[in-house]
Order: structure tokens, then sequence, then C-alpha cells
């Protein structure tokens, strides 16, 4: 998660703030207070809004949407600041820029910067990424899922594993049929808004070592 979104999301009521085509005010006070990558978010936020993407608050981060659909998430972690493309399993990747956030992600990819120099130069290649991103959405193509029988994933399981490291130590310990029983509840719902809300709720039963079905058959037995 990035640091300094807390007191937007607060205000807000809600961690979707209100959608407006191109630069929200609401950011402004966070992309200009002193902060771990202060420049390169910077930098990385005026290309996607020369994209003509809308600027939203997901899950505590500055989320660019087309549409309505999710097409890419800004985000800083210790050792890069990053571009999370929602569908980026399906994006063209020539240069072989893109990278998995985690070993089982199979539809979110990354772009990542170390430094403005990189994001500087990168800036053409940022864009078309983007365009083919926007492009892939409005095409309504979908990653198939069915296509590797592995644990993989989705985006709003990856973010939440990014904020909480015991949560993924706890989720990565389950057995492999939990862990895509899991996986199936949340991929079966079509928005992301709900994705999220199902992980924040099964997140109490995961850290107990529980499968989605486990509470309900310890439930029958003790009637």
């Amino acid at each position: 998660m990035i640091d300094g979104l807390d007191v937007l999301a607060k205000s807000s009521g809600s961690d979707i703030l209100a959608v407006m085509i191109g630069p929200n005010p609401q950011f402004e006070k966070y992309f200009a207070r002193p902060q771990q990558w202060q420049a390169e978010f910077n930098a990385l936020r005026h290309i996607l809004l020369d994209c003509q993407l809308t600027e939203e608050l997901k899950w505590r981060q500055p989320c660019y949407t087309f549409d309505g659909k999710n097409i890419v998430i800004l985000s800083g972690f210790k050792a890069f600041c990053a571009l999370g493309f929602f569908q980026g399993s399906l994006l063209p990747d020539p240069q072989g820029r893109l990278v998995a956030p985690g070993p089982n992600s199979r539809a979110a990819k990354m772009l990542r910067f170390t430094a403005m120099a990189d994001i500087a130069d990168s800036k053409a290649v940022i864009a078309e990424y983007v365009q083919a991103a926007i492009t892939i959405s409005r095409s309504g193509a979908k990653v198939d899922f069915s296509a590797n029988k592995t644990v993989l994933y989705p985006l709003e399981l990856d973010a939440a594993f990014a904020n909480d490291n015991d949560f993924r130590a706890a989720f990565e310990a389950l057995t492999p049929g939990r862990q895509r029983g899991w996986v199936l509840q949340f991929e079966t719902a079509r928005q992301s808004a709900t994705r999220v809300a199902r992980i924040a709720k099964a997140k109490d039963s995961i850290l107990r070592g529980l499968g989605p079905h486990d509470d309900y058959k310890k439930s029958r037995v003790r009637r």
C-alpha cells in the first residue's frame, strides 16, 4: 500500500472516490507531499493522465480507469515503484518488461521503475502499454483462468498480500485445495469491489487456517 492515502480514504467514506475524468483534485496534496518515490509517482501520474484515464482511489492507491473499467494502478514498494496492469497477461510485451506481482499471479502484470531516468526514457513505451490495455479493455477480452489448473491469484488478492505479510503467509500455508477454493470464491465475483469485499470477509478464516467450507462444516457438527 502507498503510505499517505489513509486520510483520503477516511474523508471519502469509501475506498473509491467519485469518478472524475482526468486528475482528481483530492489527490493533489498526496502527490505534493514528500515521500519515497514522490518524483516518480508524479511523473507516472502525468503519463497516465495524458492517456485520458480517470483518476480514482481504490485499495487506498491511485487507480486509473477507462469507461469505468480498471486499467492500471500506481503502487510503491521499498525497492521500486510500479504500474500494475489489471489485464497485463493479455498485453503484448515484445521487450519483455512486464513482470508478475507474485509467483501465482496470472492476470496482473507490472512495469517496475527504480529511478526517474528510467521513467523518462520509458515515457513512450509506458503510453503504448496503456493504450494497448485500453484497447483490450474495450474489446471485452478476459484472461482465461481455466487454462491453468495451478492456484493463481487475482490482482485484488495480490494487493491484499502486498499490505499484509501475515495474510500472505497464512494463505500460502493452506492446502492447495483450500487455496483453490478461496480463489474460486473470489474470482466468481464479476465486480472488482465485490472481490475486495469477499477477500476482506475471508481474511479471518484464512488466518485461522480454514478453507471456504470449513466454518460451515464445523457449524453443522455443533448442531
